[in-house]
């Protein structure tokens, strides 16, 4: 998880960039708020953020979950985040919850621990 500027911790992610796909902005995200050089390996998750999250959106915004696999890297104070750690499922910080919920990342520990995961999707 990365911390937010606000104090709230959330998964790595953003806005998707025009020009990348889904795996590729995935593991940019990583790499810009964690310090992380990953490979994104499986989707877990396909998710409707209005279905999932708190906070009214204008827009319709979809969340893809990647189970990704660490390469290398190292966790450097930036423009969005101010701190990066892992965490077990029981020992989760105060989370962004417009971002991510303490559903979606028992989603990612299930489906890290589970071979055929079936990708979860609205």
């Amino acid at each position: 998880l990365v911390k937010e500027r606000n104090g709230t911790w959330a998964l790595p992610g953003g806005w998707g960039d025009p020009g990348l796909s889904v795996k590729e902005n995935a593991e940019k995200e990583a790499r810009e708020e964690a310090g992380l050089e990953v490979t994104a390996e499986r989707i877990i998750a396909v998710h409707d953020r209005g279905k999932h999250n708190v906070k009214v959106h204008a827009h319709k915004i979809i969340a893809v979950y990647l189970l990704c696999s660490v390469q290398g890297g190292a966790f450097v104070p930036n423009s969005e985040t101010v701190e990066s750690g892992y965490f077990g499922p029981d020992e989760l910080p105060e989370l962004a919850l417009e971002k991510n919920t303490p559903e979606q990342i028992a989603l990612c520990f299930e489906a890290y621990h589970t071979e055929n995961w079936q990708t979860d999707f609205d």
